[in-house]
C-alpha cells in the first residue's frame, strides 16, 4: 500500500510475454502484472484493441507512468503498485 506523502513512479517496465509486464518502482518494489483478464473482459473496443499483442507491446514509460499510445490506455499508479488491475 502506498503510504501518505509517498510518491511512487515506475522506473522500469519489462515485457514478460503474452500480456504480462514486470514493473520496477522507485521504492525498489516490483510487480508482475497480467493485463489479459482486464483486456479480455472489457466490452470497450478502444481497450480490446490491445488484445493485439503487437499493439500491447508498444507501451511506454512517461514520467513514471505506464501508458499506451499517448495515454490512450493507462492505469492509476496505485493499482499497478498494488497489482489490483481488475476486469
Amino acid at each position: 500500500m502506498i503510504k501518505e506523502n509517498q510518491i511512487i513512479k515506475i522506473e522500469k517496465a519489462s515485457y514478460l510475454g503474452g500480456y504480462k509486464i514486470k514493473l520496477a518502482f522507485n521504492d525498489k518494489s516490483e510487480q508482475s502484472i497480467d493485463f489479459y483478464p482486464f483486456l479480455s473482459n472489457s466490452l470497450n473496443p478502444l481497450i480490446r484493441k490491445y488484445l493485439d499483442e503487437k499493439k500491447f507491446k508498444e507501451y511506454e514509460l512517461d514520467d513514471g507512468d505506464l501508458e499506451w499510445n499517448d495515454y490512450d490506455l493507462c492505469f492509476p499508479i496505485a493499482d499497478l503498485y498494488e497489482n489490483t488491475i481488475r476486469p
